[in-house]
Formats: C-alpha cells, structure tokens, sequence
C-alpha cells in the first residue's frame, strides 16, 4: 500500500533541518526558536499537560462507573501509552523537529497520512484544550461562589447546557440538581437579541485569551509560569494522598469489582483523557537545549510520575467515600467536605485552577509548533510559520490556535469534546508505533540513524505477538462469554471491536512473517483496542473530522506541497 503514487511524497531523515543548524548561539538567516528548555523543564511540561482535568473532574466519573478498580484501568492505560511512549522517545531522538506525530508520519509513511495525522492533531490540541478551558470555568465559578461572588449564570456556561437544564425544568415540574437548576437559570435570565438567547461561557474565553498572550510573548516565560504552576499542583496532589490516606476506610474498596469489566471499561474516554498529554512534548523539540538526549528521558519521566500519582488518587477517593458517590465535576475537593475537611476542599478547587492552566498553556504551544511545520512543508498557508523576531515564537499560528479554541469553547458542552480528544490522541499514538515499525524494516523508508540516540530496545514479536493475542481473546471469552454470541457482535456498537480484532490478527501474522519489534506492536494494538471501546458514534464523527481533512487537502495542500512533482 506505501509504494501507492499517493504514499511517494515522503520525507528522508536528512531532508529534515539537523540539530546543529538550529543550536542556541548560531546566526540563523531568519528567526528562530528559542532553545532555553532542560530536562527537568521539559518533565514538568510534561507533568503540566497530564496532570489536568483528568484528575481534578474526569477521574470522578470513571471511579462512579468502575469503583476501586478503575485504579487498574489507570495502570492498563498508563501501559499502553508507555508503548507509544517509548516509540515518541526514538522518533524525538532520531528527528528532533517540533511536528511531533505530524512529521514522524512524513518521513515513515509520506505526505497524505502526515496530513491527516495532522489535521487528526488539531482535533486532539484545539478540541482538548476546548475540554479544559471548560472544566476551568466550572472550577473557577464555583470558586468565586466560594468567596460570595456570583457571575450571572448565563455567562458560565454554554447554550445548549442551559438549553437542555430549561427543558428539563419544563418536563419535569422542577430540576432535581443543582446543575440544572443553574442551566435553567440560565436561559430564563439570558438577555436576548431577538429570539437569540446570549448564553456564553465567560470565564473559559479569559482564561484561554490570557494564556495565549502569555504562550506568545515566548517561551522563556512560559516554562518560568508552568515550572511554578507545576510545582504548586504536585505539592497539592501529594498532600491530598498523604492526608487522604488517615480517611480510608479499607471496607470501602470491597468489592474491589463492582460493576465487572464492563464497567471498569466504561471509564475509558475519563482516564486516558487524563493521559493524552505527554506527546505535547515533541512539540517543543526545536526549543529543547539537547533534544536527542533530553526529550525521551522527559516523555518517560512524566508518564512515570503521573501514573503513579493517578492509581494513588484513585485509590485513596474509592478508600475515603464509595465510589457510588464520585459522579461529581470536583472529586478532590468533594471528599474532603465529605470528612469534614473544608478547608483543603477550598485549596484544591484553587491547586485545580492552576492545573487547568498549566494544561491549557502546554497545548496552546504544541498546536501552533505543529502548524508551523505544516507550513515550512507548504501544506497550510505560509502565515503559520511565521516566527516573531522578537519573542522567537510562531506568532500567527498561536493567535490563531487562540481563537480556535476561545470561541468554541463559548459555546461548547465538555461531555460533547472529551471523547473525540480520546479518540484522535489514540489514532495519533497508532500511527506513531506504526511509523516506527515502518522504519525498523527499513522499506519502503530509510531506516533511522543509531549513533548512541534512544532507541526501542528490540524484542523480536515473531511467537509474542500471535501468543499474547490468542491468551487475550481466551481470557476476554472466558471473562465475559456473553459478549461473544452473534447477537452482541452484531450490535452497533461492536464493529469498532470487530475492526480491532481484524487489524490485530493482521499484525499478528506481519509479526510472525517479518519478525517485528513487540514494543511498537503491543503500543499499536493497545491503543487500537482502547479505540474500539469508545463506541460507534465517537468513531463515526473522527472519521466525519477526517474526511474533512482529505478535502482541504486534496483542494489545497496537495498542489501547494513543497514535495510536488
């Protein structure tokens, strides 16, 4: 299939700018990015976009669905994104340019699958980022409500919440939550323009318009904001597990699987959302003081760090209260109050607004570092990689990521962006393992070079892969046989599995045939699985998103590609 015409544009290693021509120090012939990033700033980039909203409102939701439990998803996932991770370290290593997934698919699988990885990536940075802004005004209203200040209730939240919370108090007499008392609030005090209800969410446009000035002055300021912010929020979370700890009750976490494998599955969308933010850091390579060295080291930290950060949480929420009462959008704060604690419920409701923050201002860089390289390759209009001669930083490209997320966020419901920034961060991680198993055959691209930069260590996937696979599906039929009669394969819901179960057979006979690293495969197939449980409708509107992106493509970057014949 890659030696398809469409597959030929495709980029070598050497066709991409080398590290030493873009060293801190040299005279560049037109401006450049600032290479002022260490270790320990990259790890803290990272700690800053994965420690978020996941463990500050999505974390409640998945621990409701699956009870203690959900620790163990936390551990699965953290599994299978160690796979991807290990690939984005090589690749970061081998080819140190600020695209991320975008042009580690260019110079392994070509120019159409760069593109559409790319435009999968503005789902994944622009949408996301959309989600957390969100989440931050839900935290930063009900903080402010904290110290007696109340916004109108129509400028916290978006229209079609108070649309929804209105027609709820109409059916049912009376709205039986808060939430729905504050939408129906909401759309009855709206002031109107016309038959036009202004209903906005206020706070999410600040906090994003405020983060993007401060990622367009530069990003020596930034990592100085996100060092603070991250080193704030880690405190905090350690002291919620420490303090936390002296409140579990141990009879709590029994039984320890209430709601079986299905529920814990359930939690999916919540918990690998509170992952997808370690990939941002290949965004940063050309502002990296050492790449090769300093880039895969900072992935594998952070991922560390997080994790283990993440499956305490869990445990010490599901210890502290059943895990039947997590439903709620401020699970930290909520179990203090439960015990009596009020005054750390207050401090983590303000530790989440900074982490919120820090996570918005580590995807605000990433999204326009990767339009810039999309337009150094012709493939979006020459605009986007304009650098700024004073701050060194992708001008045009971060005011517009700033506008891309700011005014969908006015409007936009958080349950309604959370999964398609699962999904196109899932499909990201597929093609990266999948690039890099491209590479290491060596056909059709150019192997990648070797001279003491990080590498996957190489485990031959010959027997593995077709063994692992078989024990899978025994242990799924075992577990649950009821989901392998012909009525549930038929359901609608299932056909995402099902082309799982076709790819994974596939790879498994292209491992034994052509003996492929495990590591690669076993990122590949987890994350392609963790796809498969989001659901039809969430795969049905990804690839509504990509056909989309073929059209610009075929419309526009093709025929302006610098790599056309």
């Amino acid at each position: 299939m890659l030696q398809h015409p469409l597959f030929q544009r495709r980029k070598s290693v050497d066709m991409l700018p080398s590290t030493d021509e873009l060293v801190e120090g040299t005279e560049p012939p037109a401006p450049q990015l600032r290479r002022v990033l260490t270790v320990r700033d990259l790890t803290a980039l990272g700690i800053a976009a994965i420690v978020g909203a996941g463990i500050f409102s999505t974390i409640g939701n998945a621990a409701a669905d699956g009870g203690p439990a959900v620790s163990l998803l936390f551990v699965f996932t953290a599994v299978a994104c160690g796979f991807s991770a290990l690939c984005y370290a090589e690749f970061a290593s081998s080819v140190p340019i600020s695209g991320s997934a975008y042009t580690y698919a260019y110079v392994s699988f070509g120019e159409l699958l760069a593109w559409i990885i790319g435009w999968d990536l503005l789902l994944e940075y622009a949408i996301g980022n959309i989600a957390v802004a969100i989440s931050w005004s839900d935290y930063f209203t009900a903080f402010l409500r904290g110290l007696n200040i109340h916004l109108p209730a129509y400028l916290t939240m978006d229209f079609f919440s108070a649309f929804r919370g209105y027609e709820a108090v109409q059916r049912g007499g009376e709205a039986t939550t808060p939430l729905l008392q504050e939408a129906a609030a909401a759309w009855s005090t709206a002031p109107q323009l016309g038959s036009l209800r202004l209903i906005v969410d206020l706070p999410a446009l600040v906090i994003v318009a405020l983060i993007t000035a401060v990622v367009y002055i530069g990003v020596r300021e930034s990592k100085t904001i996100n060092n603070v912010m991250v080193g704030i929020k880690v405190l905090v979370v350690l002291a919620v597990i420490l303090i936390g700890a002296f409140y579990v009750h141990p009879a709590n976490w029994n039984p320890f699987d209430p709601e079986g494998f299905g529920g814990v599955m359930k939690g999916v969308s919540a918990v690998f959302f509170a992952y997808i933010g370690f990939d941002a850091l290949s965004t940063t390579a050309e502002e990296a003081r050492n790449p090769r060295r300093d880039l895969p080291r900072a992935i594998i930290y952070s991922l560390i760090i997080c994790t283990i950060l993440y499956v305490l949480i869990t445990l010490v929420l599901t210890g502290m209260v059943s895990y039947k009462s997590l439903r709620v959008g401020d699970p930290l704060a909520f179990v203090f109050q439960r015990v009596g604690l009020h005054w750390i419920g207050g401090i983590v409701a303000f530790t989440a607004l900074i982490a919120m923050a820090s996570v918005l201002l580590v995807f605000q860089m990433g999204q326009p570092r990767i339009w810039m390289n999309m337009s150094r390759d012709g493939l979006l209009p020459p605009a986007f990689s304009r650098i700024h001669p004073r701050f060194q930083t992708p001008s045009f490209a971060t005011v517009v990521t700033g506008f891309v997320v700011a005014i969908p966020a006015l409007f936009m419901n958080l349950t309604e962006v959370t999964d398609l920034t699962s999904i196109g961060t899932l499909f990201a991680f597929v093609l990266v393992c999948g690039g890099l198993l491209v590479q290491q055959q060596g056909q059709p691209a150019e192997p990648l070079p070797a001279d003491g930069r990080f590498r996957v260590p190489y485990v031959n996937g010959k027997y593995w892969v077709p063994v692992l696979l078989a024990v899978m599906l025994i242990g799924s039929f075992v577990l649950s046989p009821e989901s392998w009669t012909i009525t549930a394969l038929r359901h609608e819901d299932e056909w995402p599995f099902l082309l799982f179960l076709g790819v994974a057979i596939w790879v498994a006979v292209l491992a034994y045939r052509l003996n492929l690293s495990l590591i690669p495969v076993l990122g590949l197939l987890s994350c392609l699985y963790l796809m498969s449980e989001l659901g039809a409708t969430n795969w049905i509107r990804f690839l509504i998103w990509l056909v989309l992106g073929l059209v610009v493509y075929f419309t526009y970057s093709r025929s302006h590609s610098k790599l056309k014949e």
